[in-house]
């Protein structure tokens, strides 16, 4: 999270007429992240004081956000406690504000937790967590491509090629090879709504608990084997490029409890946990080549390292 856009009493005052939820008391923008302003609000009504976050999308547009405000609704019907928008009073929760698309979204407490502070508890309540998403989500209406997805991975490894090491060219190509076979003969890997994005950076924890999910703006319809495996490898990953196999069985087990694993899930587990770090070490080399890039810049040898022991060391789902 971040603030590009600067919002005075005035802009917010103004905004707030159009819903039910009581007067501006004091208002602060949240630091950090790279996609979205964000401010937290303290409103008031009938002497009750709450709390609330204010997002401004800069990226995403009108056309774009639907699927992620209904998404968000649909998954907080049925329990899954993630951001959603709260309706004005007609009844619309996609709004307006400084030429943006915005929305007012109840606060979640919690904290984040470090990777290196990541335990096998930690990891069993987001694999429960990630089960029960993903069931709730199964019958979800909307359908989305990602927009980092097979299509992409495909085309950006190519081009960037030209800029690798010829043991990483081949190791890329490889990559997306493996998964184009995967794909071509899917067997009975479930496919549903995905989160997406689900590291560890993208939780609040009270406790050992989980108390929200945040971020789902790179959630589409994928296997959701690929999503698990994607928090795998940020979450039970040590500094080496290595496995934890405590925090990976408990992820695994608490998420099998939930959404039990199909016989093409079994097989396709190796596959898709190299997919997953492949795609985020494509993310990463991309502005890490580029000199003119102006983003924060993560490591792309981080996943490389879990890429390779991944490839090197498969591991099984449980039974």
């Amino acid at each position: 999270m971040a603030v590009y856009t600067q919002l005075h009493e005035d802009d917010l005052n103004q905004f707030l007429r159009d819903f039910d939820l009581g007067f501006l008391v004091n208002f602060k923008g949240i630091e950090g992240g790279i996609e979205n302003t964000n401010y937290f609000l303290s409103l008031e009504k009938q002497g009750i004081q709450k709390e609330y976050v204010l997002t401004l999308f800069e990226e995403l547009n009108y056309e774009e956000l639907p699927y992620f405000v209904e998404l968000c609704q649909w998954l907080s019907d049925r329990d899954i406690d993630v951001p959603f928008a709260i309706h004005d009073r007609n009844g619309i929760g996609l709004k307006k504000l400084k030429n943006r698309p915005a929305a007012i979204q109840p606060r979640f407490y919690g904290e984040h937790v470090g990777q290196s502070e990541l335990t096998a508890e930690h990891c069993a309540a987001i694999g429960k967590v990630l089960g029960e998403f993903h069931v709730a989500a199964a019958d979800f209406y909307l359908k989305r491509q990602a927009h980092r997805g097979v299509f992409w991975w495909r085309r950006e490894s190519e081009l960037i090629a030209p800029k690798l090491s010829t043991d990483d060219q081949k190791l890329l190509k490889e990559e997306v090879q493996r998964f184009d076979q995967l794909r071509d003969n899917p067997s009975d890997i479930k496919v549903g709504t995905i989160h997406g994005d689900l590291f560890h950076d993208n939780v609040l924890f009270q406790g050992t608990d989980v108390s929200a999910v945040l971020d789902l703006y790179n959630a589409a319809t994928g296997f959701l084997l690929f999503d698990l495996a994607i928090v795998a490898n940020d979450w039970c990953s040590n500094p080496d490029g290595s496995i934890d196999h405590q925090r990976e069985e408990a992820l695994l087990k608490a998420y099998n409890e939930a959404r039990p694993f199909t016989e093409g899930d079994r097989e396709a587990w190796a596959v898709l946990s190299c997919t997953a770090a492949m795609r985020f070490w494509l993310s990463r080399l991309i502005p890490w080549l580029d000199q003119n890039s102006e983003q924060k810049l993560k490591d792309p040898d981080e996943l490389k390292r879990i890429l390779l022991f991944r490839r090197q060391h498969p591991s099984q789902l449980p039974d």
